[in-house]
């Protein structure tokens, strides 16, 4: 079955953001549209029904104040603002005026496609998915972990124990899916101190983790060595009932 992708609006005056937004929503499977302006975005609203939409504060003419004003007469999309003031009083405004969210800039990206995610869960009256660090069952590519048991379940249903070590390297992965680790922060996040100079045991665990699931450093493909800058979990976690 497919799923409709989300259709976002991204009303900013700044051209390369909202290039750059439209285009990395795009890339995470979101359509995404752009609107220089208040007038803009009307135009838009006569043909589109977005799913949600991403509003800059600071714009000249008709600012974001008065689009989410103007919007909450008659509609409730959910509206994320976006802001370069550190005024707390706009949030508070924005929030007040019907805002979902708030986001100031400068602002990771990442970030906001989690907060878009979440409010499009919210506005669908979908609940909040279950924290795979609390869950004891949950899979990655074609692997399960059981973290009561310490033991990897692969597709065939062959259970394969895991050390202490490789317990814990494999755990600091499952909780920061998709994003790369350095040496150092993931020496600190498994012993829980800095690493020492010119320590490259993680490198001798990482191994023989990729061990555990099959893999070589040549050819893995869920943990990925990065070139200079660490290695990556590639696999999307989720929490198993």
């Amino acid at each position: 079955m497919t799923t409709t992708p989300a259709t976002l609006i991204v009303v900013d005056d700044d051209p390369e953001i909202r290039e750059l937004l439209a285009d990395y929503l795009g890339r995470h499977g979101m359509r995404a549209l752009m609107a220089e302006d208040a007038e803009a975005l009307r135009r838009l609203l006569e043909v589109e029904t977005p799913d949600l939409l991403i509003v800059d504060l600071m714009m000249p003419g008709d600012d974001g104040f008065t689009i989410c004003r103007d919007l909450r007469r008659h509609s409730d999309v959910p509206i994320i603002m976006l802001t370069a003031s550190a005024d707390e009083t706009d949030r508070i405004l924005g929030l007040e005026l019907g805002a979902d969210d708030y986001l100031g800039k400068p602002f990771n990206p990442r970030e906001l496609l989690a907060r878009i995610k979440a409010v499009l869960r919210r506005a669908r009256g979908q609940q909040e998915p279950a924290d795979p660090a609390q869950a004891r069952l949950v899979a990655f590519g074609d692997w399960r972990l059981d973290r009561l048991t310490r033991e990897l379940v692969d597709a065939e249903g062959q259970h394969i124990p895991l050390s202490g070590a490789d317990f814990q390297l494999l755990q600091v992965f499952l909780e920061h899916p998709e994003q790369v680790l350095s040496r150092d922060a993931l020496f600190e996040l498994t012993r829980g101190r800095p690493a020492p100079p010119l320590d490259r045991s993680i490198d001798v665990h990482v191994c023989r983790l990729r061990q555990r699931l099959g893999e070589d450093a040549q050819h893995s493909q869920l943990i990925r060595t990065v070139r200079g800058a660490g290695y990556v979990l590639t696999a999307r976690v989720e929490v198993l009932p």
